[in-house]
């Protein structure tokens, strides 16, 4: 059996942007929840975004950095734990926070500025904790990551999205409403079946390496939302609140991870596989913790 760290997942230049599309569209359905007004009402009372933001991108970073300190994994796999980390917020967190009877808005609000600053911090992330970890740096020196790349890749399927989306629902709200509910239906659908056509073309594989990562993701993902949870609770926020908070720093856009993998790192085999692993297991974990969260209503 080949090195993880050695091998190349089958991924086709087409496959790739049609996968850069799909996440365009997602962006785009969630961006129809939001009016240029909806930022103002968070800029009087930013405490519950920043403190989101806050937890997205420095204490998960870090959490992941201490686990792969500890753990000490492959390169391949530990960089893709760090990736996976300094993406922003998945595309079901809100679908998700809903079903657990949180702050739907803030969720929303905040996989909006998250996806925003993911051009510069996502890329930065990865440089700056992928460098600490002497085996993942050796990786990044091999492939030359190119930070200003990364941040077009990211504006052009993310940010630009949102801002059509935002834009048609502050000008358009009738023709916003129609679309908005069909759109996130069908842009859920077609990202859950590329992720699974993608798979299959690499079942073989997939099922060779996956037990490499199966356990460390579970942990990851448990640490990401107790993260959440206690960066939410130390910063007092209700618990309305702060479900939205636990479960957007445990939901990561693990399909904006595939892109930067297949896009920079040339599909490298313990990065895919820790990306796509992610994609399947936190939306199980997320399900699972909503019907637990749902059980009791959040004081607002």
């Amino acid at each position: 059996m080949k090195d993880l760290d050695q091998i190349l997942l089958n991924f086709s230049p087409s496959g790739l942007m049609l996968l850069n599309a799909i996440l365009a569209i997602v962006m785009f359905s969630i961006a129809l929840d939001l009016k240029i007004g909806d930022f103002h009402r968070i800029a009087r009372a930013p405490r519950p975004l920043l403190t989101g933001m806050f937890s997205q991108f420095v204490v998960l970073p870090a959490l992941t950095y201490v686990l792969v300190l500890v753990v000490q994994p492959r390169a391949s796999i530990a960089l893709g734990l760090i990736l996976v980390a300094a993406c922003p917020g998945g595309n079901i967190s809100n679908f998700i926070t809903h079903r657990a009877g949180g702050n739907t808005a803030l969720s929303v609000s905040m996989t909006a500025f998250a996806t925003a600053a993911a051009i510069l911090v996502t890329p930065l992330n990865i440089a700056f904790w992928g460098s600490l970890y002497g085996p993942s740096r050796k990786i990044l020196h091999e492939t030359a990551i190119d930070p200003v790349q990364i941040a077009i890749t990211v504006g052009l399927m993310l940010v630009l999205p949102l801002i059509l989306g935002i834009l048609l629902n502050t000008r358009r709200p009738e023709l916003a409403d129609r679309m908005r509910r069909p759109m996130q239906n069908l842009s859920m659908l077609i990202f859950i079946a590329f992720i699974v056509l993608a798979l299959a073309a690499n079942w073989g594989f997939f099922l060779d390496y996956v037990h490499y990562v199966a356990l460390l993701v579970i942990l990851h993902n448990a640490l990401a939302y107790a993260g959440g949870y206690v960066t939410a609770t130390l910063a007092r926020l209700s618990p309305y609140d702060r479900r939205a908070v636990t479960i957007e720093t445990g939901i990561q856009n693990s399909g904006l991870g595939l892109i930067l993998i297949f896009a920079f790192f040339g599909g490298l085999g313990g990065m895919a596989v820790v990306a796509a692993f992610w994609g399947i297991w936190h939306a199980v974990s997320g399900l699972a913790l909503a019907a637990l969260m749902s059980r009791k209503p959040a004081a607002r």
